[in-house]
């Protein structure tokens, strides 16, 4: 970690045009924003180049627009809600090379801030162009990446700007990522316990093989343990499941065995006959072929917090149930309030991270605590898996 170069509060940014390359990546409907979460943890360092009268430019994507300009994916959304937040001195342009963006650049007052449109609009970004690389980096004198969750994709605005640009550096929000993921890759205490939920066991297989060189227990949880309980020879009815997932599952067994780490899985659930109805409780080997596993059961929860208390260092991943549903959001907030309850009375070491996690916790209707909870997707699993992260390595 301490190769990387981090930006520190020694670093001179006063009259400097910084580019500042965030994740604001946001859900948005019909041009409301439904998660403000990534944009609001910017906000405090945005605030601190301000005050240090550094001129922004800041840099962010939204979804996947194929390099072509989609309405849809604009972030005007999130210009008008940083106007709100920033209040003054912010401005937005949407062509990234224009002589009216230059000569705005070359105008700019210290504390001033400027939103460029969503750079995935350009296939060059993508690509990782060099050309395009180069364009941006003579935008700014000083480059920082505080977008980890792109930080595993070797793209312009992460990866080849730092080839052409004087002094790049990590931001905080990076920093802070790397330094909780350590706790479970580096510098954990054990008891270990991970919690991983998710539909498609196939994505997160390195994730798990990984993480069984490094924790004591794995509990499956969410439409992953329907591949399990199958495996079992259990009816799953109607559920989510993966098709030809059992060779996958009996290499996890296999491998658990070989390195001593325990696998657990739902021994009871809240099924319905559809995705909109209410839940009822049966045990796993009453749930009939025209029903849906959609929630862990009482017992299962009982023996998740059981674990929970025993262990030192949680990392959770991925909801326990269909928590879109208010009917079945009860096992991924029993989990959530209890590791919060925990990391505040025990001193737990909690790692929390994944998009579908962050939107289950955040319809919780309780203040929770934890030690880190990640705003990153792919790139937080795949530093996990052990992965050197291509925009992280050229910040070293």
């Amino acid at each position: 970690m301490s190769e990387i170069n981090f930006f520190n509060e020694e670093v001179n940014v006063e009259n400097k045009k910084v580019i500042l390359r965030l994740d604001l990546n946001v859900p948005i409907s019909e041009g409301t924003i439904q998660d403000f979460t990534r944009i609001d943890v910017s906000l405090p360092f945005i605030k601190n180049l301000r005050e240090k009268k550094a001129k922004i430019i800041l840099v962010s994507h939204l979804g996947r627009p194929k390099g072509k300009f989609d309405e849809s994916l604009s972030l005007k959304p999130i210009f008008e809600y940083l106007k709100k937040k920033l209040t003054e001195d912010i401005y937005f342009y949407s062509d990234l090379f224009s002589n009216d963006l230059k000569n705005k650049i070359a105008k700019l007052k210290a504390g001033e801030i400027i939103l460029l449109e969503n750079i995935r609009f350009f296939q060059e970004e993508v690509d990782d162009d060099d050309n395009f690389a180069k364009k941006l980096s003579s935008l700014g004198e000083i480059y920082i990446n505080d977008a980890f969750s792109c930080s595993h994709r070797k793209q312009a605005s992460v990866h080849k700007i730092t080839k052409f640009i004087d002094t790049s550096y990590a931001g905080p929000i990076l920093k802070k990522e790397i330094l909780a993921l350590n706790l479970i890759t580096q510098q954990r205490k054990e008891p270990v316990t991970c919690i991983i939920g998710g539909s498609k066991i196939s994505t997160k297989i390195d994730l798990i093989s990984s993480l069984m060189l490094k924790v004591n227990n794995i509990i499956v949880v969410g439409a992953m343990a329907n591949n399990f309980l199958k495996f079992k020879g259990l009816e799953i009815g109607k559920s989510l499941f993966e098709k030809n997932s059992s060779q996958i599952v009996e290499r996890i067994y296999l491998d658990a065995k070989k390195y001593n780490c325990k696998i657990i899985i739902p021994s009871d659930c809240m099924i319905s006959k559809n995705m909109g109805g209410v839940g009822t409780v049966k045990n796993n080997d009453e749930v009939k072929n025209n029903e849906i596993i959609l929630d862990i059961g009482p017992k299962t929860i009982e023996k998740i917090k059981t674990y929970i208390d025993d262990s030192k260092t949680i990392f959770w991943n991925g909801p326990a149930g269909y928590f879109e549903n208010d009917n079945f959001l009860n096992g991924t907030e029993t989990i959530a309030v209890k590791i919060s309850i925990n990391t505040k009375n025990s001193n737990l070491i909690s790692i929390v991270g994944g998009g579908d996690t962050i939107s289950a916790i955040n319809k919780i209707k309780q203040k929770l605590l934890f030690t880190h909870l990640s705003t990153a997707g792919g790139a937080f699993l795949e530093y996990l898996k052990g992965k050197d992260l291509p925009a992280i390595s050229v910040l070293k």
